[in-house]
Protein backbone atom coordinates (compact mmCIF):
# COMPACT_ATOMS: atom_id res chain seq x y z
CA UNK A 1 0.00 0.00 0.00
CA UNK A 2 1.28 3.72 -0.95
CA UNK A 3 0.12 6.46 1.39
CA UNK A 4 1.04 9.93 -0.64
CA UNK A 5 -0.29 13.06 1.57
CA UNK A 6 -0.53 16.52 1.06
CA UNK A 7 0.42 18.14 3.97
CA UNK A 8 2.62 22.15 5.52
CA UNK A 9 4.88 21.84 8.65
CA UNK A 10 2.80 25.01 10.21
CA UNK A 11 -0.64 22.89 9.50
CA UNK A 12 -2.02 21.85 12.90
CA UNK A 13 -4.47 19.40 11.25
CA UNK A 14 -1.76 17.71 9.13
CA UNK A 15 0.16 17.01 12.09
CA UNK A 16 -2.83 15.40 13.90
CA UNK A 17 -3.89 13.76 10.67
CA UNK A 18 -0.67 12.34 10.72
CA UNK A 19 -0.87 10.97 13.50
CA UNK A 20 -3.75 9.56 13.44
CA UNK A 21 -2.95 7.37 10.08
CA UNK A 22 -0.01 6.46 11.27
CA UNK A 23 -1.15 5.15 14.78
CA UNK A 24 -4.36 3.50 12.22
CA UNK A 25 -1.78 2.16 9.75
CA UNK A 26 0.30 0.49 12.84
CA UNK A 27 -2.34 -0.88 14.87
CA UNK A 28 -3.73 -2.67 11.12
CA UNK A 29 -0.10 -4.27 11.17
CA UNK A 30 -0.22 -2.38 7.38
CA UNK A 31 2.92 -2.25 5.19
CA UNK A 32 3.26 1.23 3.70
CA UNK A 33 5.71 3.15 1.75
CA UNK A 34 4.75 6.68 2.22
CA UNK A 35 5.42 10.12 0.56
CA UNK A 36 4.45 13.46 1.90
CA UNK A 37 4.16 16.35 -0.81
CA UNK A 38 4.37 19.94 -0.03
CA UNK A 39 2.02 22.28 0.43
CA UNK A 40 3.13 25.66 2.01
CA UNK A 41 0.77 27.63 3.20
CA UNK A 42 2.31 30.76 3.69
CA UNK A 43 5.21 31.13 1.34
CA UNK A 44 7.71 33.89 3.13
CA UNK A 45 6.21 33.83 6.47
CA UNK A 46 8.18 35.50 9.11
CA UNK A 47 7.42 35.40 12.82
CA UNK A 48 3.69 35.34 12.59
CA UNK A 49 1.45 34.79 15.81
CA UNK A 50 -0.37 31.38 14.89
CA UNK A 51 -3.03 33.20 17.80
CA UNK A 52 -3.42 36.48 15.42
CA UNK A 53 -3.49 34.62 12.31
CA UNK A 54 -6.30 32.38 13.08
CA UNK A 55 -8.32 34.76 14.75
CA UNK A 56 -8.46 37.11 11.33
CA UNK A 57 -8.63 33.84 9.05
CA UNK A 58 -11.57 32.37 11.23
CA UNK A 59 -12.74 36.09 11.98
CA UNK A 60 -12.26 35.79 15.84
CA UNK A 61 -11.66 38.15 18.39
CA UNK A 62 -8.42 36.60 19.80
CA UNK A 63 -10.12 35.74 22.74
CA UNK A 64 -12.47 33.52 20.76
CA UNK A 65 -9.77 32.38 18.70
CA UNK A 66 -8.00 31.32 21.77
CA UNK A 67 -10.95 29.30 22.90
CA UNK A 68 -10.95 27.15 19.62
CA UNK A 69 -7.33 26.91 19.95
CA UNK A 70 -6.54 25.63 22.86
CA UNK A 71 -9.61 22.78 22.09
CA UNK A 72 -7.26 21.93 19.48
CA UNK A 73 -4.60 21.40 21.98
CA UNK A 74 -6.99 19.53 23.81
CA UNK A 75 -7.94 17.22 20.99
CA UNK A 76 -4.05 16.56 20.32
CA UNK A 77 -3.45 15.97 23.73
CA UNK A 78 -5.56 12.99 23.74
CA UNK A 79 -3.52 11.60 20.84
CA UNK A 80 -0.36 11.96 22.96
CA UNK A 81 1.02 15.20 21.39
CA UNK A 82 0.98 17.87 23.81
CA UNK A 83 0.90 20.93 20.88
CA UNK A 84 1.64 24.17 21.93
CA UNK A 85 -0.34 26.17 19.45
CA UNK A 86 -1.36 29.14 21.14
CA UNK A 87 2.42 30.48 21.71
CA UNK A 88 3.34 29.22 18.08
CA UNK A 89 5.05 31.85 16.45
CA UNK A 90 4.52 30.79 12.29
CA UNK A 91 7.91 31.22 10.02
CA UNK A 92 8.38 29.96 6.79
CA UNK A 93 8.26 26.17 6.35
CA UNK A 94 10.04 25.96 2.69
CA UNK A 95 13.19 25.05 4.20
CA UNK A 96 12.21 22.09 6.22
CA UNK A 97 9.94 21.23 3.24
CA UNK A 98 13.26 21.05 1.00
CA UNK A 99 14.59 18.89 3.73
CA UNK A 100 12.02 16.62 3.23
CA UNK A 101 12.10 16.03 0.00
CA UNK A 102 16.14 15.88 0.40
CA UNK A 103 15.65 12.55 2.93
CA UNK A 104 13.01 11.15 0.99
CA UNK A 105 14.80 11.32 -2.19
CA UNK A 106 18.50 9.84 -0.25
CA UNK A 107 17.38 8.25 3.00
CA UNK A 108 13.91 7.13 2.87
CA UNK A 109 14.06 5.05 5.78
CA UNK A 110 14.55 8.20 7.96
CA UNK A 111 11.40 10.15 6.12
CA UNK A 112 9.04 9.78 8.46
CA UNK A 113 10.89 9.86 11.54
CA UNK A 114 12.21 13.56 10.50
CA UNK A 115 8.50 14.64 9.42
CA UNK A 116 7.44 14.02 12.43
CA UNK A 117 10.38 15.73 14.64
CA UNK A 118 10.02 18.82 12.34
CA UNK A 119 6.36 18.84 13.20
CA UNK A 120 7.06 18.29 16.76
CA UNK A 121 10.11 21.21 16.71
CA UNK A 122 7.18 23.37 15.29
CA UNK A 123 3.99 22.58 17.31
CA UNK A 124 5.31 21.23 20.57
CA UNK A 125 8.97 22.65 21.34
CA UNK A 126 8.17 25.80 19.12
CA UNK A 127 11.67 25.85 17.88
CA UNK A 128 11.74 28.38 14.48
CA UNK A 129 11.84 25.23 11.74
CA UNK A 130 12.73 28.39 9.05
CA UNK A 131 16.38 28.32 11.34
CA UNK A 132 19.16 26.04 9.60
CA UNK A 133 20.04 25.06 12.96
CA UNK A 134 17.17 23.71 14.34
CA UNK A 135 16.47 22.03 11.34
CA UNK A 136 20.63 20.14 10.96
CA UNK A 137 19.68 19.26 14.49
CA UNK A 138 16.71 17.10 14.01
CA UNK A 139 18.17 15.84 10.87
CA UNK A 140 21.33 14.77 13.09
CA UNK A 141 18.91 13.25 15.73
CA UNK A 142 17.57 10.84 12.76
CA UNK A 143 21.48 9.25 12.48
CA UNK A 144 22.32 11.85 9.28
CA UNK A 145 25.02 13.18 8.53
CA UNK A 146 25.49 17.18 9.60
CA UNK A 147 27.86 18.69 6.65
CA UNK A 148 25.37 17.25 4.43
CA UNK A 149 22.44 18.38 5.52
CA UNK A 150 24.40 21.95 6.14
CA UNK A 151 25.58 21.69 2.73
CA UNK A 152 21.94 21.05 0.87
CA UNK A 153 20.44 23.86 2.94
CA UNK A 154 23.04 26.44 1.89
CA UNK A 155 22.00 25.79 -1.75
CA UNK A 156 18.35 25.99 -3.10
CA UNK A 157 18.16 22.89 -3.38
CA UNK A 158 14.78 21.25 -4.14
CA UNK A 159 13.11 24.48 -3.55
CA UNK A 160 11.56 23.85 -7.67
CA UNK A 161 10.44 20.73 -6.62
CA UNK A 162 8.61 22.14 -3.54
CA UNK A 163 6.86 24.39 -5.32
CA UNK A 164 5.74 22.31 -8.09
CA UNK A 165 4.01 20.06 -5.65
CA UNK A 166 1.84 22.74 -4.35
CA UNK A 167 1.11 23.66 -8.38
CA UNK A 168 0.10 20.51 -9.37
CA UNK A 169 -2.05 20.07 -6.41
CA UNK A 170 -3.90 23.22 -7.06
CA UNK A 171 -4.11 22.32 -11.02
CA UNK A 172 -6.01 19.64 -9.75
CA UNK A 173 -8.34 21.39 -7.50
CA UNK A 174 -6.73 20.61 -4.13
CA UNK A 175 -6.85 23.74 -2.46
CA UNK A 176 -7.10 22.45 1.23
CA UNK A 177 -4.69 20.63 3.35
CA UNK A 178 -4.27 17.67 4.39
CA UNK A 179 -5.02 15.55 1.66
CA UNK A 180 -4.61 11.89 1.58
CA UNK A 181 -4.03 9.57 -1.28
CA UNK A 182 -4.03 6.04 -0.85
CA UNK A 183 -3.11 3.30 -3.33
CA UNK A 184 -3.76 -0.40 -2.94
CA UNK A 185 -4.00 -3.17 -5.54
CA UNK A 186 -4.77 -1.04 -8.45
CA UNK A 187 -7.08 1.24 -6.24
CA UNK A 188 -6.17 4.73 -5.94
CA UNK A 189 -8.73 6.48 -3.13
CA UNK A 190 -8.43 10.36 -1.73
CA UNK A 191 -9.26 10.90 2.13
CA UNK A 192 -9.99 14.98 1.91
CA UNK A 193 -8.75 16.22 5.44
CA UNK A 194 -8.80 14.89 8.84
CA UNK A 195 -10.67 12.03 9.83
CA UNK A 196 -11.43 10.62 13.14
CA UNK A 197 -9.25 7.62 14.37
CA UNK A 198 -11.73 5.39 14.13
CA UNK A 199 -12.56 6.07 10.19
CA UNK A 200 -9.26 5.82 9.01
CA UNK A 201 -9.59 2.32 10.21
CA UNK A 202 -12.80 1.98 8.74
CA UNK A 203 -11.55 3.30 5.25
CA UNK A 204 -8.55 1.01 5.34
CA UNK A 205 -10.44 -2.24 6.56
CA UNK A 206 -12.98 -0.92 3.43
CA UNK A 207 -10.52 -0.67 1.38
CA UNK A 208 -8.56 -3.84 1.26
CA UNK A 209 -12.14 -5.59 1.33
CA UNK A 210 -13.43 -4.71 -1.68
CA UNK A 211 -16.07 -2.85 0.38
CA UNK A 212 -14.50 0.73 -0.19
CA UNK A 213 -17.08 0.59 -3.72
CA UNK A 214 -19.99 1.64 -1.40
CA UNK A 215 -18.52 4.28 0.59
CA UNK A 216 -19.67 8.13 0.14
CA UNK A 217 -16.47 9.29 2.23
CA UNK A 218 -13.84 8.62 0.28
CA UNK A 219 -13.68 9.61 -3.14
CA UNK A 220 -12.21 8.09 -6.79
CA UNK A 221 -9.46 10.53 -8.21
CA UNK A 222 -8.64 9.49 -12.17
CA UNK A 223 -5.22 11.77 -11.93
CA UNK A 224 -1.77 10.61 -11.67
CA UNK A 225 -0.24 12.90 -8.44
CA UNK A 226 3.19 10.99 -8.31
Amino acid sequence: MNIIYLSDFNCIYSYIGLNRIKNTVFELDLDVEWEMKSFELLPGANNISAMERFASDNKLSIDEAKKEIEEIESIAANEGLNVNYKDLIINSSKDAHRLAKYVQNRHPESAQELIFKIFESNFIKNENIADHDVLINIAASCGLNESAIAEMLKKDSLEIEVELDIEEAVSYGITRIPYYIIEYKGERLTIPGVFEKKDFETAFKDLISGEIQNKSYIGRIDFNLI
